[in-house]
């Protein structure tokens, strides 16, 4: 769906890159995650795949097709979420999903179908001058899949929501992926990125640093271990251990043998902990 070889951009003014030469494919019906800090090059590689940055270098093909030889026919192709909830905020909800409809050539979901997925429906008649953050995040993602795009690019489709409704997200996309859509997704939030990407990008700098799985991420460069809480006469202390070679640990085996063990957890490494591993920062 996505090939990009040797992607740079450079924004006016600037002496850095924003982007240093990526390289990455994202196979049709996949969810591939962009991951990184702030200003790592996340959005700007989006806006480069979505055609907002046209003066780039490097050879990008797109649906089959080098992404210049795209006219505006690729919107019809493609859905967009961006960060930043750009809504009419006069237009109720219901209005909104209606006037971008009708820029569609077709509309492989109704409105209120749309209101009613993302829990948006009880203020289908709501200015959305009157929505939270979160609620115009959601509506932003479903205004995404209005046309039945082939080609999602979601941005950060998670701020600002209560674990509730991020949880509601994630589930709609994975759901998107399982009917056959492919999914470029930009987060900085881990927790997404773990649960439902089936592969992900670390990328800082404007460089990609790496590219996996991120079970096999996690197995390649995480650390797994036990952590320990016991008993010592005036309170508890907690200790961890390297779950390799657990059953030869003489300091594990006696604490096991003097029965002071009150809890015990197996600690698997995070996707976070493997990308400061990986690329010596954190997502901040």
């Amino acid at each position: 769906m996505i090939d990009v070889s040797g992607l740079r951009f450079t924004y006016a003014g600037s002496s850095a890159p924003a982007l240093a030469g990526l390289d990455f494919r994202v196979e049709r019906g996949e969810i591939f995650g962009f991951l990184g800090p702030n200003g790592a090059g996340k959005s700007t590689t989006q806006k480069v795949l979505i055609r907002l940055l046209e003066s780039y270098d490097g050879a990008v093909t797109v649906l089959g097709r080098p992404l210049h030889d795209w006219n505006s026919d690729y919107y019809e192709r493609i859905g967009v979420s961006f960060e930043a909830p750009n809504h009419f905020l006069k237009l109720t909800a219901l209005e909104n999903l209606q006037y971008f409809a009708a820029l569609y050539q077709r509309m492989a979901r109704p409105p209120h179908e749309l209101l009613e997925m993302f829990d948006l429906a009880r203020d289908a008649d709501t200015p959305v001058s009157r929505f939270s953050k979160g609620m115009m995040n959601r509506l932003t993602v479903a205004r995404a899949l209005l046309h039945g795009p082939d080609l999602l690019f979601l941005d950060e489709p998670t701020a600002g929501l209560d674990p509730g409704n991020a949880r509601r997200v994630r589930d709609i996309i994975r759901r998107e992926r399982d009917a056959g859509r492919t999914v470029l997704l930009t987060t900085h939030d881990m927790v997404t990125a773990d649960e439902i990407c089936d592969r992900v990008a670390f990328i800082v700098d404007g460089e990609i640093k790496c590219t996996d799985s991120p079970r096999e991420l996690r197995q390649r460069y995480g650390e797994s271990g036990v952590r320990v809480e016991y008993d010592v006469g005036a309170g508890l202390l907690v200790r961890e251990f390297a779950l390799a070679g657990l059953n030869e640990d003489a300091a594990f085996l006696e604490l096991l043998r003097t029965g002071s063990v009150r809890t015990m957890h197996t600690r698997e490494a995070s996707l976070e902990d493997v990308f400061m591993r990986v690329t010596g920062t954190t997502l901040t």
